[in-house]
């Protein structure tokens, strides 16, 4: 069971995300490459796990590089009970440090991701709400990721669904 570590925003993470990204960018050419989840948020509290999205043509080109990911360090999940993605992680257990989430391009999750992202960005009173309840749940369950996640899913429920419409109202009137 992996503990949960709630810790303030660091200037390092948008760093370390660059580096994956060139990496990853040499096995997926015909990709894009996003950094999501908390660490992409200035002054948002966060796990220090570097979530990352990658949208690409297909998945077939993804199962095809498994070894060139596995050089990486990165371990695949396959869909992870996400149809239409491919999930990989880097750093075992407490030490995780890269979360992997790859779609092909248009697909709904993305939009899901990217909205969530941006309106935090956009919305700080939104983002410190959040960061306030991921920093009590993690010392309710410092040793319980299951009871962390749970606790603040209806939260990131009702916060993505008013990010969505935000993101798609946004992108509709050029914004």
């Amino acid at each position: 069971m992996r503990d949960v570590k709630i810790v303030p925003h660091q200037s390092e993470w948008e760093e370390k995300f660059e580096t994956e990204k060139r990496s990853l960018e040499k096995i997926l050419p015909d990709s894009t490459i996003h950094h999501i989840g908390s660490t992409s948020v200035p002054g948002l509290a966060a796990k220090p796990i570097i979530d990352m999205l990658i949208e690409v043509p297909d998945l077939e080109g993804v199962d095809d590089r498994t070894e060139e990911f596995s050089q990486l360090d990165f371990v695949g999940k396959g869909e992870n009970g996400i149809p239409n993605r491919r999930y990989f992680y880097k750093g075992e257990g407490n030490e995780r440090a890269v979360h992997l989430h790859v779609f092909p391009y248009g697909i709904d999750h993305v939009i899901r991701h990217l909205a969530f992202r941006d309106y935090l960005k956009e919305y700080s009173a939104e983002a410190n709400r959040y960061g306030e309840l991921k920093s009590r749940l993690a010392k309710k369950f410092p040793h319980d990721m299951e009871g962390y996640i749970q606790g603040k899913d209806q939260f990131v429920k009702d916060l993505e669904k008013k990010a969505v419409n935000w993101y798609e109202k946004n992108k509709r009137e050029g914004n």
